[in-house]
């Protein structure tokens, strides 16, 4: 059955040890969190959650959307937790992170879309840090230009949204988002703040073709998206939509080179690669080819962490 074959051996990771499992399990506990790691059962887990690091998952851990592609619980939210954000910097701070990465469930029962919750935490880690870099992986917010505002203002240092997938498998695998609303938010995240580091993400394997994933990669570049990370699909569950193949690592390399041929300041393209994946040395090598400015001097030689 697709998605239940043997996997290629390029997609093969060890086991993860249970006490690197339990200590990870146990951070979220104490500070009541959520990570995208174990929600969305990242490929990445045994790396991540070994080197201390994770991406933090805000807003709860029910959303509200049900795309077909994602492990993440769907139905109807709890109220949000005032004490969030607090609870993140802890983390932030038993880790001892100098590059956070923040994403969340979509929050379409919320009028703001939790972009609140999102400039709140930002701004907690600043005020904790104020060297400390934040990556915010946020949903579409309906196309809000206030919600956006909110985040953009409370000044990310990269602001990511995921396209997904090409045009011609939204209806199938993102029934409750729209592939120009996408578009259209990253270009206006830049029209806000022309200084913020645009990102966004593509899985493969779902039925798209080599000439519709160019095609996506040319509209992200014409809204003046600057990082890309592309990776493989694989299907969580059953009732999950099916993995249609395994694209080889090669073909992930080509990809990689039309990427940067197209304009991309930075292109992360693999099998294993996810939207925060080495998060903080893609940043940190974006800021070096853009000669952009990162948030102090010694942020080149702090943001070691990242997923």
């Amino acid at each position: 059955m697709a998605g239940y074959t043997r996997r290629p051996e390029w997609l093969k990771l060890g086991a993860l040890e249970p006490s690197t499992l339990n200590k990870a399990t146990k951070l979220s506990r104490d500070l009541k969190l959520h990570t995208v790691c174990e929600s969305a059962r990242c490929p990445n887990r045994t790396e991540c959650f070994a080197e201390g690091t994770a991406t933090f998952m805000i807003l709860g851990n029910i959303c509200t959307r049900n795309c077909t592609f994602c492990a993440v619980k769907h139905g109807k939210p709890q109220a949000l937790d005032p004490q969030e954000p607090d609870h993140i910097v802890q983390a932030v701070d038993r880790l001892g992170l100098r590059y956070v990465v923040i994403t969340s469930v979509t929050r379409d029962d919320l009028p703001d879309g939790g972009s609140s919750q999102f400039a709140q935490t930002i701004r907690a880690i600043h005020e904790y840090d104020p060297n400390a870099a934040v990556e915010v992986l946020i949903p579409d917010f309906r196309g809000s230009a206030s919600a956006l505002q909110m985040v953009i203002d409370a000044s990310p240092a990269v602001l990511n949204h995921n396209i997904e997938t090409v045009p011609r498998l939204y209806s199938e695998v993102r029934p409750q988002a729209e592939y120009g609303r996408s578009l259209d938010l990253l270009k206006q995240a830049k029209l806000l703040d022309g200084n913020v580091l645009t990102k966004s993400g593509l899985m493969l394997g779902l039925g798209e073709s080599w000439e519709e994933v160019i095609e996506v990669m040319a509209d992200l570049r014409q809204a003046g998206c600057d990082l890309l990370t592309i990776g493989q699909y694989l299907k969580p569950s059953l009732e999950h939509h099916r993995l249609v193949r395994y694209v080889r690592p090669e073909e992930f390399e080509e990809y990689r080179i039309a990427g940067e041929k197209l304009g991309f300041v930075s292109v992360m393209s693999g099998p294993l690669v996810r939207s925060s994946f080495h998060a903080a040395e893609m940043y940190i090598s974006a800021t070096r080819t853009s000669k952009r400015k990162p948030g102090s001097s010694a942020a080149n030689e702090s943001y070691g962490k990242d997923k």
